[in-house]
């Protein structure tokens, strides 16, 4: 086995190995070559090789969202780096452990006006867990060293222990940032300058430190008697719950919450949370409310006396806007790390897991008379009926085209949802509760939905499939520019020829300017797009042909398989907006 001369190169694969860190996703280089040669060589480590940084980030980022452990993405110096940035902000506010490995050039060569020598030490200090920047091995290139980084070899010390120390201090960092995103699910930054010659190897790996790590177990939980209490007094309670990964809670205790007649419970299509009691399209709760002439009324018999929230971020807007006028006495919170001040009413943070919250709190709770879920429900049933005599009325378009697909995914499937219109309205439909349901709503952009697909898709048992948006899978087309996508990994492509959910926005949506600025129609041909990455190709523009396309689609293939589902541009948000209306 080949490892690289220069000592930091072996020590970060080192460290990797400790903390079982086994999959790196590498793009080319000439600066990380030591790590790619060290990395490489090893058969302890999956390597992964994706050219485009910002996809390699993305496709890290699946792999380590499916996983809940940490994935690599390693990349050469310079600007190459910068593109990890929009999957580091989805990692740092989704709690996805990304390990960001980039080489550098030595500190003496930044800003000297010499290529890709940008400052990469603590360029992601905004939205990351830790920035370790570890420091230049004064044993490899001593003579560069000593003729161009003035002042950095110390005139009364022996190389050798200059060259101790700094083994010491990047040891310290390595195990301090490996154990940050590992114990806080946080994206971290490892820096590591080298000086050439960067290829030279050997079969003779540096004593490296013997490290052990186990991750603590945290399962302790507050004092809950006084929340219990106010709990027990309300007599309207609202669970409302965002991103989830599947099986996070127990369903014993999602039916306790079911079945209380004081408690009402919302939940997304990305919260993997299921009960025919859950109400699950939030929006088509909201909006006959709004549009009611005794709105006001309605909203306060709907305002809750309690909220209590867990998961990651919320998709509907009216909620929000529902609860940050309508606000609780109390809003609880439970998530071990942060609590996000959503609705600008959050009066706890429970810092645990849900689990271990609900283990404790319900035995303390009794049940109160309330008509608080029975009422809502009937309004939930009336909405449910109103959605399906909709579809049974309009043309072909985005709404019922999303609806065909809905109903048609294979159960066991995991889903993954692209931004923008595509996850709302996932929100409209029911979704089989075998489908394991993502979507990047951490930051909630529309770039690297295609490249977390193909990422989350590689250890995954069953067959993946994504539905994107047309500007969404454009944006992200490099993505399938990987030759570990596998056979079986299916897209759905809506192509209504640009940003459509800018139409049903207050603007000018019949001007050059709208079209050209804020929907973006194009002309891309996507058939070609799919020829080039050796990508099985088909469109449908009916709801027959649709149908019938579909049942073939999820059938087995040597090549990954694009459905591409074309709409008409200039009437899907106005059979969005009048779906609102039908079931006020």
């Amino acid at each position: 086995m080949k490892y690289a001369t220069i000592p930091s190169a072996q020590t970060v694969a080192h460290y990797c190995k400790t903390y079982g860190i086994k999959d790196i996703v590498i793009s080319p280089g000439s600066r990380n070559a030591p790590l790619t040669i060290t990395f490489t060589e090893d058969n302890y480590f999956n390597c992964f090789s994706v050219v485009d940084e910002r996809c390699a980030a993305f496709f890290a980022l699946g792999m380590a969202q499916q996983q809940q452990k940490p994935v690599a993405v390693l990349c050469t110096s310079g600007s190459a780096l910068l593109n990890y940035y929009p999957a580091i902000s989805e990692a740092f506010y989704s709690d996805i452990p990304l390990v960001v490995i980039s080489a550098d050039r030595p500190p003496y060569k930044i800003d000297i006006g010499d290529g890709q020598t940008i400052r990469q030490d603590h360029v992601f200090d905004r939205h990351i867990g830790y920035s370790a920047n570890l420091k230049l091995d004064v044993s490899h290139a001593t003579e560069t060293i000593r003729k161009q980084g003035k002042g950095l070899l110390e005139a009364n010390s022996t190389i050798a222990e200059q060259q101790r120390k700094i083994e010491l201090y990047n040891d310290k960092e390595l195990a301090h940032a490996f154990q940050l995103a590992i114990e806080q699910m946080s994206p971290v930054h490892i820096n590591v300058p080298f000086e050439e010659p960067l290829y030279n190897t050997t079969t003779t790996p540096n004593q490296q430190p013997v490290l052990s790590y186990q991750k603590p177990v945290i399962d302790d939980v507050e004092d809950l008697t006084s929340f219990a209490a106010t709990w027990n007094k309300a007599k309207r309670k609202l669970v409302l719950v965002g991103v989830e990964y599947p099986n996070a809670v127990a369903q014993e205790y999602l039916d306790f919450l079911a079945n209380d007649a004081s408690v009402i419970v919302l939940t997304e299509t990305t919260s993997n949370l299921h009960h025919p009691n859950f109400f699950t399209s939030i929006d088509s709760l909201i909006a006959p409310i709004e549009k009611s002439a005794n709105s006001d009324e309605l909203f306060k018999k709907l305002q809750p006396e309690v909220i209590l929230t867990f998961g990651g971020l919320i998709v509907s807007k009216k909620i929000k806007s529902f609860l940050r006028k309508y606000k609780a006495t109390a809003h609880w919170h439970i998530d071990a790390k942060k609590a996000y001040d959503t609705f600008f009413s959050i009066t706890h943070h429970f810092k645990t897991s849900e689990n271990t919250f609900f283990k404790a709190f319900i035995p303390l709770l009794t049940p109160i008379e309330s008509d608080y879920y029975a009422y809502w429900s009937t309004v939930k049933i009336k909405y449910e009926e109103k959605r399906n005599q909709y579809l049974k009325q309009i043309p072909f378009s985005d709404m019922l085209a999303f609806s065909t697909v809905a109903k048609t995914i294979p159960k066991n499937y995991q889903l993954h949802l692209a931004n923008s219109s595509t996850v709302r309205y996932a929100q409209l439909f029911s979704i089989d509760p075998s489908i394991t349901v993502f979507c990047n709503r951490g930051t909630s952009g529309i770039d690297g939905s295609t490249s977390t697909a193909v990422g989350a898709s590689i250890y995954n048992k069953e067959p993946t499939l994504l539905i994107t948006g047309d500007i969404s899978f454009l944006y992200d087309s490099n993505g399938l520019w990987n030759k570990k996508i596998r056979p079986d990994f299916r897209i759905i492509v809506f192509n209504n020829d640009g940003g459509g959910i800018f139409r049903i926005l207050p603007g000018q949506e019949d001007t050059a300017n709208f079209e050209t600025f804020f929907e973006t129609t194009h002309t891309v041909d996507i058939a070609k797009l799919c020829s080039s990455f050796d990508v099985i190709h088909e469109k449908v523009d009916t709801e027959e042909i649709l149908e019938k396309a579909l049942i073939n689609f999820y059938k087995s293939s040597k090549k990954p398989k694009l459905l591409e589902i074309k709409t008409p541009r200039l009437i899907n948000d106005k059979i969005l907006l009048s779906y609102f209306d039908f079931i006020s």
